[in-house]
């Protein structure tokens, strides 16, 4: 299973965007995104090295809450 995961953008060189999220740090391609204004600061949702999707910051904490009771529940199935 993959998952788009949301990035803040640390520097934009062209169509790529350097990004972070949680300590980890990645080359995003912006290609898909050329007819959005993107600046430094915004935060994106990326999936397989592509930005697919400009969210606010209230936004990308919401789908981290998510992400990180996912995986503090180890994957482990419910009910």
């Amino acid at each position: 299973m993959c998952f788009a995961i949301p990035m803040q953008v640390r520097s934009i060189d062209g169509f790529l965007a350097h990004c972070e999220a949680k300590g980890v740090e990645r080359e995003v391609n912006l290609f898909l995104m050329q007819h959005e204004s993107i600046e430094v600061g915004d935060y994106l949702v990326v999936h397989l090295g592509q930005a697919i999707e400009k969210i606010d910051a209230e936004r990308a904490m919401e789908a981290w809450e998510i992400y990180d009771a996912m995986l503090a529940s180890n994957g482990s199935p419910s009910g």
